[in-house]
């Protein structure tokens, strides 16, 4: 079976829709497709929007709430599972914890998945198990592999001409692990022209698209043709293949294209209203979403939107762990909901396939998983008479939550069991890359 056949329309909106995480980052895609043609699934999505809370989200925290204990001077680790009370949502059987409301109230429209179980990939990092993640792949390997989106733009090629097929938002890649994040912020082997059409910053996310300021039309076409005369004199140009050639002035012409359309104005934030914009305006992730909202619109393919994974800030939560997760849900919970709300009042909500997920979970005591524990990275007191220590801190790799919506996927819906009590380790229905 050839690619081309594996991995044609029909087949991928298949494995979008069948609602597993497996569909999206890897695995045996004949095994995919059979099992979504078992299941008689309907495709409905012809695009995908990734919400990555890079850095390791709590579940226990987030979207599986345990036994709730408060903070209090001299309190146990032992006797902390979660940091905040449970609330209920829309949705008789699923509860989230606090500072997760709005979310809540559009669970009808969602899946839950609460045993996504991490690789074991040895001593845990934060970029290996990313890029597992994201590929499929466990690294090191000797050829680079592919992000899915660029999988995605490969073989599904864009949806607007004028709009990249794969686009990253809010990941800057000069900051702690850069190159390592570099590594599958990529096309891999399929070559730069798949690659991601990066923002690192929504708020400039219009100066990636327009000419620079002052220049005319004539100016900027004339500079395009100067370029162009320019590449053919580069080592690509000179001694490259035929399709390393026509790559680059695919490439090319797709950046100019872009650069001289109306959908460039999908990149423009300062149209939106401003009550709409002030619901997502609950920092750059929020921003984030609204920009990935007006580009589903305009025509886009697969979108990635990140909280921004940082060592020590963010999700990875080595200490503060509740006072950090307040502020992240206070970040993601306005806009996730308005996000699924827009494309739902839209029509676009079934037509976009919209994941959110993390690497790997945490844990007050456990590094790794019950039966194969790594390295302790985190000092955990015998007893928590400080704020920060107050909180999941180490990295658990034997359960996670991911969150689905859209994309013909069930709504109102809860996959899989963790125990409620530690190790809060999946113990019902499990899901993993390889699936």
């Amino acid at each position: 079976m050839t690619q081309q056949v594996i991995f044609n329309r029909r087949n991928f909106l298949k494995t979008a829709s069948a609602a597993t995480l497996g569909a999206l980052a890897g695995g045996d895609p004949r095994q995919i497709i059979a099992k979504a043609d078992a299941e008689k699934i309907e495709p409905t999505a012809d695009s995908v929007i990734v919400l990555w809370m890079g850095g390791g989200m709590a579940h226990t925290d987030t979207f599986d709430p345990k036994r709730y204990t408060p903070y209090e001077k001299g309190l146990s680790p032992d006797k902390v599972l979660s940091t905040f009370p449970a609330i209920d949502t829309v949705v008789d059987n699923i509860k989230l914890t606090k500072g997760l409301e709005k979310v809540g109230n559009v669970m009808d429209r969602g899946t839950l998945i609460r045993t996504y179980k991490a690789g074991d990939l040895g001593f845990i990092l934060h970029s290996r198990h990313q890029y597992h993640w994201h590929t499929g792949y466990a690294p090191p390997l000797s050829v680079a592999a592919p992000h899915i989106g660029a999988v995605i733009a490969r073989t599904l090629g864009p949806r607007n001409p004028a709009i990249p097929a794969f686009i990253d938002i809010g990941q800057r890649l000069d900051v702690g692990e850069g190159e390592e994040l570099k590594a599958f912020h990529s096309a891999g082997f399929l070559g730069s022209e798949y690659g991601p059409f990066h923002i690192a910053n929504p708020d400039h996310a219009l100066n990636t698209v327009r000419p620079p300021e002052g220049m005319s039309k004539s100016r900027f076409a004339n500079r395009y043709k100067l370029f162009k005369k320019l590449v053919d004199q580069s080592p690509v140009g000179l001694d490259g293949s035929d399709y390393q050639k026509e790559s680059l002035l695919r490439s090319l012409e797709n950046a100019n294209r872009l650069l001289t359309s109306p959908s460039a104005k999908a990149f423009d934030l300062s149209l939106e209203k401003k009550e709409i914009y002030n619901t997502y305006n609950t920092g750059q992730f929020g921003r984030g979403c609204l920009l990935a909202r007006r580009l589903v619109e305009a025509g886009a393919r697969f979108i990635e939107v990140t909280t921004e994974y940082v060592p020590f800030l963010n999700w990875d939560t080595h200490e503060n762990g509740h006072t950090r997760l307040t502020d992240m849900k206070r970040q993601i919970d306005a806009p996730i909901a308005q996000l699924i709300l827009d494309l739902e009042e839209r029509g676009l909500l079934d037509r976009t396939l919209i994941v959110l997920a993390s690497e790997f979970s945490r844990d007050m005591l456990v590094e790794g998983k019950p039966g194969n524990k790594v390295r302790d990275q985190v000092n955990v007191p015998d007893n928590i008479d400080d704020l920060k220590y107050y909180g999941m801190h180490r990295h658990f790799t034997d359960a996670g939550s991911v969150l689905l919506f859209g994309g013909g996927i069930k709504k109102g819906y809860l996959h899989g069991i963790t125990a409620d009590e530690r190790p809060c380790s999946t113990i019902k229905d499990p899901v993993v890359i390889e699936d």
